[in-house]
């Protein structure tokens, strides 16, 4: 989810989750959440982490398997995901040989 970086929005995740817990009669688990933020403090970060009893998130990190914060231009932020096109692409590959 995203929203913007006040007190207001974390509370408002808060009860949408929790009330997402009601209807499903499911479990968020906090504890394997993590929040982050781009552009903010990290103090600012930990205390909307400590409102919603999750974890920081470290920049860069991933997400769908694709990096999110870092460098764009670095290579080594690119070389697992190109690692891994290439070893899907192997096998593809292979399968038509």
């Amino acid at each position: 989810m995203f929203c913007k970086a006040n007190n207001k929005s974390v509370f408002n995740i808060k009860i949408m989750l929790n009330y997402f817990e009601l209807v499903y009669g499911l479990k968020v688990n906090f504890s394997k959440s993590k929040l982050g933020g781009i552009g903010m403090e990290q103090s600012e970060i930990l205390h909307f982490a400590t409102i919603l009893n999750c974890e920081m998130m470290r920049i860069p990190f991933k997400y769908l398997g694709m990096p999110v914060g870092g460098c764009h231009k670095r290579g080594e932020l690119w070389d697992e995901v190109v690692n891994r096109v290439k070893k899907d692409l192997s096998r593809w590959q292979g399968g038509y040989a």
